[in-house]
């Protein structure tokens, strides 16, 4: 006899890489974009570089179309995997969906990566407007979320890939694609080298 799967109470699990105790990032995924896609992986390659600890998030965002309520259940997973933490210096990389919970980052003066940071989002401008801690922040051309005029008018170090879409990639051209995820990791080489 087969039993009913018992659903999962926890709506993310995590995976940890050990350097630093003392420093860790956090990284938190997209909608769609795992840890495992190129953008976070090659973030954690770096982080661990320069000998940070790093606790990726694998999550299952709510179904809800309501990106209010999908920003509500962002933040409250970021705080607790902020508040679990003892390290003295935590740093929150996201991508998409994960940069929802910029807030959280600029309450509590965390540095931050953010990849294709949803700039529609009121709650991700003004935080971004707000933040007083180090922040990168990575937009492609070619993106619905990316706004390049606001990200000036932020002052924060932007990256802009042109012509490059959600995922920075150049969908009719891989070497250009390829291409982008070198210009990325330099950037975040000497982001994270320079904390």
């Amino acid at each position: 006899m087969t039993r009913p799967a018992t659903p999962n109470p926890w709506p993310r699990t995590t995976d940890r890489h050990h350097g630093d105790p003392d420093r860790i990032a956090i990284i938190l995924p997209g909608g769609g974009y795992t840890p495992a896609r190129p953008l976070l992986h090659l973030a954690r390659i770096v982080l661990a570089h320069h000998g940070w600890s790093v606790q990726e998030l694998w999550w299952q965002p709510p179904a809800t179309p309501d990106l209010d309520e999908r920003a509500a259940w962002v933040v409250t997973q970021a705080v607790a995997a902020v508040e679990a933490e003892s390290a003295k210096r935590i740093m929150l990389v996201g991508k998409s969906l994960g940069t929802l919970a910029a807030p959280v980052a600029a309450e509590r003066h965390l540095p931050a990566i953010w990849f294709t940071p949803l700039m529609f989002h009121a709650s991700v401008v003004d935080a971004l407007g707000a933040t007083t801690a180090p922040t990168q922040l990575v937009g492609g051309g070619g993106d619905f979320s990316w706004d390049p005029r606001l990200a000036d008018d932020l002052g924060l170090p932007c990256l802009e890939l042109p012509g490059a879409d959600h995922s920075l990639e150049n969908p009719d051209d891989p070497v250009r694609s390829a291409e982008n995820l070198v210009r990325v990791t330099r950037r975040l080489h000497e982001f994270v080298g320079g904390l």
